[in-house]
């Protein structure tokens, strides 16, 4: 590590990356329907979520499925791939925004679901859509000091409650067009999870080598989205505006220690929606067709989405491509993390 914001690991690697889909599908035309009467109240054409964020569907869990129990079984999937011993995990991080309770941490839920020894330290590392990737970073870092050998990172996220609340909100009789673009933001999430195995590079060659991060804060935009699990309020254009300014300063100031502006392999970009991957592949320029995108048919999976759509890819990545993670949070917070497949 070489302090501050911009670390390069040296001994830690990518075991395996798996999720668990939600199995409930769930269309943004039906969601259209059930607010049609506001949207003709207030002047606004149906068609938003698709025509504007390229958003066809997103999934809910199953009745009796929570977020917990989607983190728990994209956990199973990823220590029974990794082939690593459960008693080895020396660390599992939750890194989900979704929580049923302020204390205790969701990460004790899914410690006990998965039966993870007494000996592996777990706690929640929160901090909006960047938490994986953070939690990638944090475990990287113990990992490479010999704190651990292993570490978990999880994240399950269900945003049906909040969307559920906010058509009910507005559907009132006095709502106006302004609180419908205020919510909208929270109609294009979706419930997932992804789970990640990290190990030693030195005991595990098969790996897939986690290279460096950068990570920048603008934190005077912090009320640019404010979310629970009743509402979220955002300022659109200007969180957008504020993130790319925030990633462009970021993306400037990495030139010095890593060549990302030369191109990658894979950019595995957080998934928000086709206008905000289309602004961030200008600005940066990349090239497209190395953007995969599960916003079209998951929604916005928070957190989960890096590495759930990492994971989509993963069976058509070789050995010496390089892969670029790059997260935003609301906060503002921004990372791009490269890793050696």
């Amino acid at each position: 590590m070489s302090g501050n914001a911009t670390h390069h690991f040296r001994n830690t690697s990518i075991l395996t990356v798996q999720t668990a889909d939600a199995s409930q599908v769930v269309t943004s035309d039906a969601l259209d329907d059930r607010l049609l009467e506001t949207y003709q109240r207030v002047g606004l054409r149906p068609g938003l979520l698709e025509r504007l964020c390229g958003i066809t569907e997103r999934r809910w869990w199953a009745e009796g499925v929570t977020f917990v129990d989607g983190a728990a079984m994209a956990g199973a999937k990823a220590i029974s791939e990794s082939g690593v011993d459960p008693a080895d995990i020396g660390l599992m991080i939750n890194t989900s925004v979704s929580r049923k309770h302020l204390e205790p941490s969701t990460a004790v839920a899914v410690h006990s679901a998965l039966g993870l020894p007494r000996s592996a330290q777990n706690f929640d590392v929160t901090n909006a859509c960047l938490g994986f990737v953070n939690g990638m970073e944090l475990a990287a870092a113990m990992i490479d000091s010999g704190m651990i050998d292993h570490a978990l990172i999880v994240n399950g996220e269900d945003p049906q409650t909040a969307q559920e609340n906010t058509i009910a909100r507005l559907n009132g009789p006095g709502t106006t067009s302004k609180d419908v673009l205020a919510e909208f933001a929270t109609l294009t999430l979706g419930a997932g999870a992804a789970a990640m195995v990290l190990g030693r590079t030195d005991r595990h060659p098969e790996g897939h080598r986690m290279v460096g991060s950068v990570s920048r804060a603008a934190t005077e935009h912090h009320e640019l989205c404010v979310g629970d699990n009743e509402m979220m309020r955002t300022d659109l254009k200007g969180l957008l505006d504020a993130g790319l300014e925030l990633s462009m300063d970021m993306w400037t100031e990495a030139a010095a220690e890593f060549d990302w502006a030369g191109g990658m392999d894979r950019y595995v970009i957080h998934q928000v929606s086709k206008v905000h991957t289309a602004a961030m592949c200008k600005r940066f320029g990349i090239d497209e067709s190395r953007v995969p995108r599960t916003f079209p048919t998951r929604g916005n999976l928070g957190p989960a989405s890096v590495p759930f759509t990492l994971a989509g890819e993963q069976d058509s990545l070789v050995d010496g491509d390089r892969v670029l993670l790059m997260g935003i949070g609301s906060g503002l917070n921004a990372s791009c993390l490269e890793i050696a497949w």
